[in-house]
């Protein structure tokens, strides 16, 4: 018989309103990623991480009810910082530059920590983890609903489909990337634009096409 964790255990216990408590915060969930990055989930504990992030047990449990809130708490750092990267996407005047800066977000985010980004994409899939994601997923899809309504985009028969099978896309390539260990981050970006404006429909993407040359910041993709 399977036991549902309360959704208490996997959310904070209070938001920090002040500057120290944000620190403290943000120690602690910086904590977790390198600990997850030279150990792994199954040697997480939130004494180990208090320990690593140089707090008391007190100060964490003040914050988290456990080492699953940590986790949910650290893949949402991980996506709100890859929606912001991504979100410069709205930026690029055309559709076919729309999506390279979100493909480069993506690729981004899986290569930058490829280990914890490996790691988190696996926690992602647990239901109780994602339940607390399911908003990154809505946002996920209304951003790449916005880039596909792009003038220079051909209309697609199914929209809802397209915005998902374009996001799979996506995850997909870029998740099997980081499985494999892969380090040339245009060559994949490349790939990854070939097979999106191919299934769009589009010309495929000349490899010399200056929007490929794009200098990645820290953001996260996932995984989920």
């Amino acid at each position: 018989m399977v036991t549902k964790q309360h959704p208490s255990a996997v959310r904070p216990r209070k938001v920090p309103q002040q500057s120290r408590a944000e620190y403290t915060v943000a120690v602690l969930l910086e904590a977790v990623a390198c600990l997850l990055e030279t150990d792994g989930a199954e040697r997480l504990t939130t004494n180990r991480v208090a320990q690593r992030a140089g707090v008391s047990i007190g100060s964490l449990y003040q914050y988290f009810p456990g080492k699953d809130a940590l986790i949910v708490a650290l893949c949402q750092r991980e996506r709100n910082a890859f929606l912001a990267d991504a979100g410069d996407a709205r930026q690029a005047p055309d559709g076919r530059g729309a999506l390279l800066r979100l493909i480069g977000a993506a690729v981004n985010q899986q290569l930058h920590r490829p280990e914890l980004a490996r790691l988190l994409d696996f926690e992602q899939t647990r239901p109780v983890i994602a339940r607390e994601l399911a908003p990154f997923i809505v946002a996920m899809a209304a951003l790449v609903g916005q880039l596909l309504e792009r003038a220079d985009i051909p209309s697609q028969a199914d929209s809802a489909a397209a915005i998902d099978d374009v996001i799979a896309i996506v995850r997909g390539m870029v998740n099997a990337a980081g499985d494999r260990g892969e380090h040339d981050r245009a060559g994949l970006e490349q790939r990854i634009g070939r097979a999106v404006f191919g299934y769009l429909g589009m010309p495929a993407l000349a490899p010399e096409d200056p929007h490929t040359r794009r200098t990645a910041s820290v953001s996260p993709w996932s995984g989920g």
